[in-house]
């Protein structure tokens, strides 16, 4: 079975039992294993870079002073958003910060429209908490997903693109990926590239440090022909059994941030939700017996690990 089968599976078995499935949570109500290290941005410093891995694509960034959080996911389940919560697959990794632990964002970057990436539930906790005060950037031909909540700004970023938002340059990159959020939505990976939903990574720049957030992506060389290079690159790892045409191995993540000439490696989109058929922590220990092959630095081992720089 394609990927897109079994999404669109997903999804009709998903709708059809939600009455009976249990409802996302907050956390501090969860049986999720609690991640073995928990960070601290009550003592960052606006004079270095922090990048905190809190689960999943989720990472909180203290970039010389700014903070920005990607594809924010805090709730217990990921899935369809019905009823005010989510019904679909439950986390087995807590976050490792809770909403009140997490320093406002100045900017929530956002790689593509899937539920686990742009969650509606978390993002309309931060934009009700912080009500026009938190800037938001996400992908082409998505943000009606989450235009009605109450950001500061939201703005939208093609690929190739560039902007600045809070002192930060940023620029979109093409990664190969697809960007439906429902299977009957146009999308880019079908063809439909001047109306259909688009997927990012973004180059972040600021003080000459360049930070690569990945967002998702299966193995291509779009990344290197960009010419572009980074100090940092958070990259995901995950569920590549079976779906290598959307999601790259922890060897070809490692390759497509050296790529780019990388000097230090974060890995994201694993060890949370149930997505590949791999075991939970193959990803991982691969990037961990790998990562010395590529003359790179793993910055980050497990959620709720921080890695820093001055």
């Amino acid at each position: 079975m394609n990927r897109k089968k079994f999404i669109k599976k997903s999804l009709l078995l998903t709708t059809g039992a939600f009455l009976i499935s249990p409802i996302a949570k907050y956390y501090g109500e969860t049986s999720a294993k609690q991640p073995a290290m928990k960070p601290e941005p009550n003592k960052w410093r606006d004079d270095e870079i922090s990048i905190s891995w809190i689960g999943h694509s989720t990472v909180l960034i203290n970039f010389f002073g700014k903070i920005i959080l990607t594809d924010p996911v805090l709730f217990s389940r990921v899935g369809i958003y019905m009823l005010g919560t989510n019904f679909g697959p439950e986390r087995f990794t807590a976050p490792a910060l809770t909403f009140e632990e997490i320093p406002k964002p100045d900017l929530i970057l956002l790689s593509h429209a899937h539920m686990d990436h742009m969650d509606y539930l978390t993002l309309n906790h931060f934009a009700s908490e912080f009500p026009k005060q938190i800037d938001v950037i996400t992908a082409y031909n998505t943000m009606d997903v989450i235009q009605n909540l109450k950001w500061k700004s939201i703005r939208e970023m093609d690929w190739g693109g560039t902007t600045e938002s809070n002192g930060i340059n940023l620029k979109a990159l093409q990664v190969k990926h697809f960007g439906w959020r429902f299977p009957w939505e146009r999308d880019r990976s079908k063809g439909y590239f001047d109306n259909g939903r688009s997927y990012n990574a973004y180059i972040l720049e600021r003080n000459g440090v360049k930070i690569l957030f990945g967002g998702d992506t299966a193995n291509t060389d779009l990344l290197k022909k960009s010419g572009e290079k980074v100090n940092i690159a958070i990259m995901p790892i995950g569920a590549y059994n079976p779906w290598k045409m959307n999601h790259c191995n922890p060897e070809e993540a490692l390759q497509m941030a050296k790529d780019l000439e990388a000097k230090v490696f974060i890995p994201i989109h694993t060890n949370t939700f149930k997505q590949g058929l791999e075991p939970r922590e193959e990803a991982l220990e691969w990037i961990t017996n790998s990562f010395s092959k590529y003359d790179l630095e793993l910055g980050i081992k497990e959620i709720g690990e921080t890695f820093q720089t001055v």
